[in-house]
């Protein structure tokens, strides 16, 4: 009789630890996707000199100052989304400055961006870029499933 006692409580106790952990592990989540409230739109103008690119030919260096404005234009893009990183150092000797540095720089990745209007003025190549930031949701959303929980089901 008591080994009979003791193979229900060990089947007993199996039951109830084998029940409680199923309604940890099934379950079925359902997310939905969150959309800001509203989607800004930024631009940035990008300048180049057509005159000092390197080259002999005058038709290469406008299509490298087209490039650098552009470039100049997504420079300025990334400054306004991402911020700019400022370093300083100076350097004094006897209660003078004796050297100052100052350095920035901006890193970031931009997508979405649109050429609004590319045009020369006078010596200088100008690129006008717009970032329209519902542009940039759609791709993020569309390569990162970016989501939250819509509804959880247990069995």
């Amino acid at each position: 009789m008591n080994k009979f006692l003791i193979k229900l409580v060990f089947i007993t106790v199996s039951f109830l630890a084998i029940s409680s952990c199923s309604s940890v592990y099934d379950k079925h989540v359902q997310w939905q996707a969150v959309e800001p409230e509203a989607f800004p739109i930024i631009r940035g103008i990008g300048y180049a000199p057509i005159s000092l690119q390197k080259s002999e030919h005058k038709t290469q260096r406008m299509l490298m100052a087209i490039k650098a404005s552009k470039i100049a234009a997504y420079v300025e893009l990334a400054e306004q989304v991402y911020g700019q990183q400022v370093s300083s150092k100076t350097t004094m000797a006897d209660m003078l400055i004796s050297n100052q540095q100052l350095s920035a720089s901006v890193q970031g990745l931009i997508r979405g961006a649109k050429v609004v209007k590319s045009y020369p003025v006078g010596d200088t190549y100008t690129t006008e870029l717009q970032l329209d930031f519902k542009d940039v949701y759609e791709i993020y959303q569309a390569s990162l499933n970016r989501k939250e929980i819509k509804n959880i089901q247990y069995f």
